[in-house]
């Protein structure tokens, strides 16, 4: 590694205030690296410098291309748009958003009458949703007839079994309101 002897860092002055970037001077110096560049230049107090000619201009923006119809228009399904891209589209306006319905909310007014069983009792056709806590001398499952191979009755198995859409969305409502 080379010394920065007087010579050099003359060199260097010359080069940083015309404009020359670190790794540009130090391939022309030789012998030193871009980061010995820029200790050197700091060292020296040669921040301040005129902005370099070298330096590639920026290019101006394009403004964005807008498209007729609209901002949810959208292409047209006809023989225009397959095939050559550069043929016209014709632009159709969105489609209007359809009004869902939202499945309707279970209450403990709709659940069916309890037949209080312990976990002894329980068959392959009964209803094993737990009913209140397993702590209480009153804990007891629904053993209501199950049906298809579910584990619960109608009722519980609707509840347990909600579409994940479906509890997504109740989760949203839940986090709006």
């Amino acid at each position: 590694m080379l010394s920065w002897t007087e010579e050099r860092v003359e060199q260097l002055k010359k080069l940083w205030s015309d404009g020359f970037s670190a790794s540009q001077i130090a391939a022309e110096l030789g012998g030193v690296t871009r980061n010995a560049v820029i200790g050197k230049v700091h060292r020296l107090g040669l921040s301040g410098r005129a902005k370099t000619a070298i330096a590639q201009p920026q290019r101006a923006k394009k403004a964005p291309v807008r498209q007729p119809g609209g901002p949810h228009a959208r292409p047209h399904g006809g023989l225009d748009t397959v095939g050559n891209a550069a043929l016209k589209m014709d632009f159709l306006p969105a489609p209007k958003p359809q009004l869902v319905v939202a499945p309707k909310v279970f209450t403990l007014s709709d659940a069916p009458l309890v037949e209080n069983a312990g976990i002894l009792e329980l068959t392959e056709q009964t209803c094993k949703w737990p009913v209140g806590d397993p702590g209480d001398q009153s804990f007891h499952f629904c053993a209501r007839r199950s049906e298809g191979g579910v584990p619960y009755c109608g009722y519980h198995a609707r509840v347990a079994y909600q579409p994940a859409s479906d509890r997504r969305r109740e989760k949203q409502r839940a986090f709006a309101g």
